[in-house]
């Protein structure tokens, strides 16, 4: 029994020798095929991997290290350029703004008692630069809105009253009545005032226009057109050397009339020299092209030598009978699709008085 014993451990032995033996084999054959694969690189491959020799001479700074190294002298690392620090911006020094230029001028648009254009009005200063607010006329008789708190007073037309008695006569009574000395101080101020058709008729009986004596009674009136029938349509109007300057920069204005009383008569031949000679005149109705002494249909309601509105001494307060104001938009023409239109003109009328009321911004 021992012997058999000892023959099994010799033929454990034996197979344990082969297997190593095996392994020994496998394992040469596997580096034989790895060296192969590697010598059959690509040569692209090899010419990458270039010897470090061959690299360090293709390299301008290697060229440098070695020459250094032979001569013993050592070279200094290339620094990198260091990032400049951020710069924070400076602050911006706080210019003062002038007071003037810290809000709009502020124009008080009337309305009620018939005045049914403020819309239309109050719309062309807002364009032109202008805080318009409209403001019903029991609002300042009441003393809710005060008349000192605008820099622009405007007087819409409309028909106020209905014109019963005449245009503008019941509502310059009622303004004289009501808050005549808030209206007195702002034209003692110098502020701009408009009128437009039926308010030209109220600022006219009130005796603010044209007040060529200072004592703000009427010297003037606008009544029936001669043509004994209401005006509807558009017209052309033309600037004239005057004290007004509201029209500067403007070469005329192509807007509509929609008035039965719109002719102006002064009250004597002396009140109408002392008109022209005063540039008290600043537009007249004129042709298309411009002629200021064309008659009717150009003249819609017979105006005395065409007037189409007059101012006062200062040029300050302006009343006419057109409506510039419905001209201010490429659209409100009736020949805008034909590509006729001259908003610019009227929208640079309204754009001077807006001009002229910033100085008295507070």
């Amino acid at each position: 029994m021992v012997k058999r014993a000892r023959s099994l451990k010799k033929g454990k032995k034996a197979q344990i020798g082969k297997a190593k033996k095996s392994a020994k084999k496998m394992k040469k054959k596997s580096i034989a095929k790895h060296k192969k694969t590697t010598r059959k690189m690509p040569a692209t491959a090899r010419q990458k991997r270039a010897p470090k020799a061959k690299r360090m001479k293709a390299n301008p700074r290697s060229k440098k290290i070695m020459a250094r190294k032979a001569t013993g002298v050592k070279m200094k690392a290339k620094r990198k350029p260091a990032m400049a620090k951020a710069v924070a911006p400076a602050k911006s020094a706080k210019i003062p703004i002038p007071q003037h230029e810290q809000r709009k001028p502020r124009c008080m648009v009337l309305a009620g008692f018939g005045l049914n254009a403020e819309a239309e009005l109050a719309h062309a200063f807002s364009l032109a630069g202008a805080d318009s607010e409209i403001v019903h006329f029991s609002d300042i008789s009441s003393g809710k809105k005060k008349l000192s708190d605008y820099e622009i007073f405007a007087i819409p037309g409309g028909w106020s009253f209905g014109d019963d008695i005449a245009g503008g006569r019941v509502l310059s009574n009622k303004l004289r009545h009501t808050f005549r000395s808030q209206f007195d101080a702002f034209v003692a101020s110098g502020k701009p005032i408009l009128g437009v058709c039926n308010g030209f008729q109220t600022l006219v009986k009130l005796g603010a226009l044209p007040n060529i004596s200072g004592a703000s009674s009427q010297e003037a009136t606008l009544t029936f057109n001669k043509s004994g029938r209401f005006e509807d349509r558009w017209i052309y109007l033309k600037p004239q050397k005057s004290a007004c300057k509201y029209f500067e920069g403007v070469s005329f204005i192509n807007c509509p009339v929609r008035h039965g009383e719109g002719q102006f008569v002064p009250r004597d031949k002396k009140m109408l020299e002392a008109l022209s000679k005063s540039g008290m005149v600043p537009i007249k109705y004129c042709s298309e092209s411009l002629d200021d002494t064309a008659g009717y249909p150009q003249n819609p309601n017979g105006s005395i030598e065409n007037i189409a509105g007059i101012c006062d001494r200062t040029g300050k307060i302006l009343g006419l009978m057109p409506h510039p104001e419905c001209s201010v938009a490429r659209t409100m023409f009736p020949r805008f699709t034909s590509g006729v239109s001259h908003e610019k003109n009227s929208l640079r009328f309204f754009e001077n008085i807006v001009k002229a009321a910033k100085e008295y911004v507070k």
